[in-house]
């Protein structure tokens, strides 16, 4: 809470209409109260109407969420004030332009926050599938289901997770599974060795070899133009039999195609939460395959933990307001390596 006499900022709010509600208790808006002067809270949707540009002319800052327009110049023009972007949510690729960074505003996001469900869902695949229990659920709806279930293979102990991706996600999910008897390797091109000693990894520099001594991969990349289609044909086939792939990142990093076709002979199985289009058609394979398991984009905040990400960003506003730097600053650099 902010010290009497401190200063206080004006606060925009940006995001999907309803979201406020959602995202936001009454115990944010408290929070946000005691830091700063909220404008407005009705949340702006649009940022080139009357009020928008209204409200806009006098925010420091902009709180935002799923939702917010993108910072373009034209909007930007009409926020002259504005020196910091707290987004409550993940990736900010959608929101910021040039224009932003240009004009010198700080960036923030509560992409940590929302890494801590995806982390967990990510953990329990891996635990549910080494224990086998996706697949003997599908030998017991369809005692002929193909599925690359081996009853020796089956247990969380001595096998090899392949981390593809040092990310918020990735990190989580390695310090998630330190207290299991399971040995860890990780991908990740921007980590050095001391940096995977200090993480409790075996750092590998080849993605092949990664997969080719993975017992289960889980991809945590970013979507670049470096990383799109990083699992193809090539990588798939190097998987163990038996293996199991799981993506919990962004669909593009994968070859679906030939996902799909490597899944159809039954030697490997997924595990997907994210796809392409998102949501699948009826007719497609992968949710007809007994070893793929397809849930909704479900991993990242939803319900009770949305108000994790708004705890962030609020945290990193009432820094601001305290001159103090942010803990969570997104730089323009940063845009090539993070999701």
């Amino acid at each position: 809470m902010s010290d009497a006499g401190a200063y206080r900022p004006s606060i925009a709010v940006a995001m999907l209409a309803g979201l406020d509600h959602a995202a936001f208790g009454p115990h944010h808006w408290d929070r946000l109260d005691a830091i700063g002067h909220v404008l407005d809270r009705a949340p702006l949707t649009d940022l080139d109407d009357d009020r928008s540009r209204a409200v806009l002319a006098e925010a420091e800052v902009l709180l935002g969420h799923w939702g917010c327009p993108a910072l373009s110049a034209d909007v930007l023009a009409h926020a002259p004030r504005l020196r910091l972007f707290a987004y409550g949510a993940g990736t900010v690729k959608w929101q910021v332009t040039d224009a932003l960074w240009e004009r010198g505003i700080v960036v923030t996001s509560a992409a940590p926050a929302n890494a801590v469900p995806v982390a967990e869902y990510t953990v329990a695949m891996i635990l549910l599938t080494n224990k086998g229990a996706l697949l003997f659920r599908e030998r017991l709806r369809d005692p002929d289901a193909v599925v690359p279930l081996v009853p020796s293979r089956v247990g969380n102990v001595a096998k090899t997770v392949g981390i593809v991706g040092a990310s918020f996600v990735g990190r989580t999910v390695i310090e998630l599974l330190a207290p299991y008897d399971l040995h860890v390797a990780l991908y990740d091109p921007f980590v050095d060795g001391p940096t995977a000693d200090a993480l409790g990894v075996e750092l590998i520099g080849d993605l092949n070899e990664l997969c080719a001594r993975s017992d289960v991969l889980s991809i945590h990349a970013p979507d670049v133009e470096a990383t799109r289609g990083m699992i193809g044909a090539t990588q798939l086939a190097l998987l163990r039999d038996g293996a199991t792939l799981i993506n919990t990142a962004r669909p593009a990093l994968i070859d679906q195609d030939a996902l799909i076709s490597e899944l159809q002979n039954g030697r490997i199985a997924a595990i997907l939460d994210v796809t392409t289009p998102e949501p699948l058609p009826s007719d497609s394979p992968l949710l007809g395959l007994a070893n793929a398991f397809v849930t909704p984009h479900i991993a990242g905040s939803m319900g009770t933990e949305l108000g994790r990400m708004a705890d962030l960003a609020i945290d990193e506003i009432e820094r601001f307001a305290r001159g103090e730097p942010q803990r969570y600053e997104v730089r323009r650099a940063d845009l090539d390596r993070i999701a």
